[in-house]
């Protein structure tokens, strides 16, 4: 709770920043001039340490000086501040979202489509490089106690169909209606409903799960809670969900004046898993560590990743 008041009024803090300032705002948060590099972070935990994992790979291998616009309210948000010239590097950025919202492409779930698609538009439109992911997904997960998957032999959602009639699950509030890939597309492609489904705040439904309000949930499969919970996640062995792979993406402008960056952020790329995201995150939602602090350790733990690409 302390940690999000605070990340809340950080966020307040650059609203209220830019109000005066207008659209020419970003630059002046960041840092400027030819030698520094801006790394753009969206107001949650995995961002704001990837920011400062680039930060510090981009301090370890170059000589160059960066600066963290940090608390942006969406991937919109980002996504404008490189293309306007106020940023040169999102921190994180996901396939599948940006797939439907920022090129308003059709829904698709083929991994190799969504990432073909986007790669190569955001270079075509935007003059942007999209990296290869570092390795882990954000995406919705069902998921459940281990006590109770092991009863029940859990391993798939598929297997929770035999269960399903008889379930409550919790789910968040706009999973619910979602199109394309919320519950009724679910209810098609699994081939059954829950007994009972209960929509509420995304930040409720682990707590639930863990005092057995809830039989299973659908929460984010990065979440720190799922580590601290010791929560299992279901395999989507349907490929129900589309890939959220995560990865970083930066102006082509950027990788033109200063070319070292491609190797640097290469160094990153299928280096981090999705349990070492949930222990990441759980260190600064639950233990209340500093994201800066979370993510120098972690690149001290794994020297910096010198044998990378």
């Amino acid at each position: 709770m302390q940690k999000r008041l605070r990340q809340w009024l950080a966020g307040l803090l650059v609203v209220i920043l830019l109000l005066p300032l207008g659209g020419c705002a970003l630059p002046g948060l960041g840092g400027s001039g030819k030698n520094t590099v801006r790394i753009a972070a969206q107001n949650t935990t995995e961002q704001q340490i990837m920011a400062y994992v680039i930060q510090g790979m981009i301090e370890h291998y170059t000589n160059l000086n960066t600066s963290i616009i940090n608390n942006l309210g969406s991937g919109n948000v980002s996504f404008n501040a490189l293309k306007n010239g106020n940023a040169d590097i999102s921190s994180i950025r996901f396939y599948g979202t940006d797939l439907t919202t920022i090129l308003n492409e059709k829904f698709e779930r083929d991994p190799q489509k969504v990432v073909g698609t986007v790669t190569k538009d955001f270079q075509d439109r935007y003059h942007m490089t999209y990296f290869k992911t570092y390795g882990f997904a954000d995406t919705y997960a069902w998921m459940v106690k281990p006590a109770y998957a092991k009863k029940y032999h859990l391993k798939t959602v598929s297997d929770l169909q035999k269960l399903a009639p008889k379930m409550t699950v919790g789910i968040d509030q706009i999973w619910q209606n979602r199109q394309g890939d919320g519950y009724p597309a679910f209810q098609k492609t699994y081939g059954y409903s829950f007994g009972t489904v209960k929509p509420m705040q995304t930040g409720l439904l682990y707590d639930a799960l863990a005092a057995n309000k809830m039989d299973a949930i659908l929460g984010y499969s990065t979440d720190g809670r799922v580590a601290s919970y010791h929560l299992k996640l279901l395999k989507d062995d349907r490929n129900f969900f589309p890939p959220y792979n995560a990865s970083a993406v930066t102006t082509n402008k950027i990788l033109k004046q200063h070319p070292e960056l491609r190797g640097v952020l290469n160094r990153l790329v299928g280096k981090i898993s999705l349990k070492t995201m949930q222990t990441l995150n759980y260190q600064v939602d639950d233990e209340l560590q500093e994201p800066q602090t979370v993510a120098k350790q972690f690149l001290k733990d794994h020297h910096y990743f010198e044998g990378g690409q």
